[in-house]
């Protein structure tokens, strides 16, 4: 679940012209009080998710991952290091042009020819300016010496719908660079259909995956990208179609048995049992509120506990929305973190 992410990276930055694709959307007693808004904020009811989305997301600027030296005649460089770039900055502007692919920022390399570049960055929400000098590696191309992205894509679960306000919430925790943990920065994402055809299983020591497809069919697009969950919008009549429940305020939380809905066959969410062990936090920023521990016989046997991909996965308990599942516990796959749907209500309330 956490970090649901393509790769796309841009080794013509570095040494060759190619593209690497993994798919990735997870890392590794009472009652929990009030984080953030008033239950006053929030929507007094909600509805359920569980059904599979896919996302095609694309960066405000361009990420720079890694830094990586390459050989320019006799000696290895990382110009970007020596420039003052840092993995995580995200590249705004080029020589005062704005950029926003991979393709952009190496256009931008290739007609230095060697003079000096200004690069326009956002480091810990700052906006710095590096000088930048690119080198010439064996073949005569001039070169960063970084991976950078721009975009990624991949499949997650939609927690809940808000009729009043017309927007959904889903995961549960923010759409991260799969090599730097980074939020990654919202240009523009696009929603459509996914469907689930396979599941890996969990072992200890491994997460396992729902594998599915998402189609060309848009549904909307993704307003924002928090540490507490992404929110967006589609229209009524593209709205997930499950049960109108309460949204359950931080307080009513309790360690026992709860309910959690996700799809692991096609697009329509199935009902499992689970348990809430534990309440960690009260922390308003914190995607890891309470512990949960499948129960569920036919759950624990199709997928070996939590997989990735059940990211989002809501979690009912009293007949109310709780939360949602976030993160596996690799060292043993039947239990997680969760998020509280305040929090994740309140996120999108900022």
């Amino acid at each position: 679940m956490k970090k649901i992410v393509i790769k796309r990276r841009n080794p013509a930055l570095k040494r060759t012209a190619a593209s690497a694709v993994a798919l990735s959307l997870l890392f590794s007693l009472g009652t929990i009080a009030a984080l953030r808004a008033s239950a006053a904020d929030l929507p007094a009811t909600v509805r359920l998710g569980g059904q599979p989305f896919g996302v095609k997301f694309y960066n405000d600027g361009v990420m720079v991952v890694e830094l990586e030296e390459f050989y320019s005649g006799g000696r290895y460089v990382c110009p970007a290091k020596e420039g003052g770039l840092q993995e995580s900055d995200v590249i705004k502007k080029v020589n005062d042009n704005s950029v926003s692919t991979n393709e952009d920022v190496q256009a931008a390399l290739s007609n230095s020819g060697g003079s000096p570049v200004r690069f326009t960055v956002v480091r810990d929400g700052k906006e710095l300016v590096k000088t930048v000098v690119p080198q010439q590696n064996t073949a005569g191309q001039f070169l960063l010496g970084a991976w950078v992205r721009d975009s990624c894509a991949g499949i997650g679960t939609v927690t809940f719908y808000d009729d009043e306000h017309h927007y959904f919430a889903a995961l549960g925790h923010g759409i991260c660079d799969s090599d730097t943990a980074a939020l990654m920065p919202l240009g523009s994402a696009e929603v459509v259909k996914a469907r689930v055809n396979s599941v890996t299983k969990s072992s200890t020591g491994k997460a396992g995956s729902l594998n599915g497809y998402f189609s060309e069919t848009a549904l909307g697009s993704l307003t924002k990208n928090t540490p507490c969950g992404v929110f967006g919008t589609v229209s009524d009549s593209e709205a997930p179609a499950g049960t109108t429940l309460p949204l359950a305020e931080n307080s009513e939380i309790k360690v026992g048995e709860a309910q959690l809905y996700t799809t692991l066959e096609g697009d329509e969410a199935g009902c499992y049992t689970v348990e809430i062990t534990e309440i960690c936090n009260t922390d308003a920023q914190s995607n890891e509120n309470f512990v949960i521990k499948v129960t569920d016989v036919a759950l624990l046997q199709k997928c070996g506990g939590i997989v990735q991909g059940m990211s989002g996965s809501p979690l009912v308990q009293n007949g109310k929305l709780v939360g949602a599942v976030t993160h596996v516990f690799l060292n043993s796959p039947q239990e997680g973190y969760g998020i509280t749907a305040q929090n994740m209500a309140s996120n999108y309330q900022e």
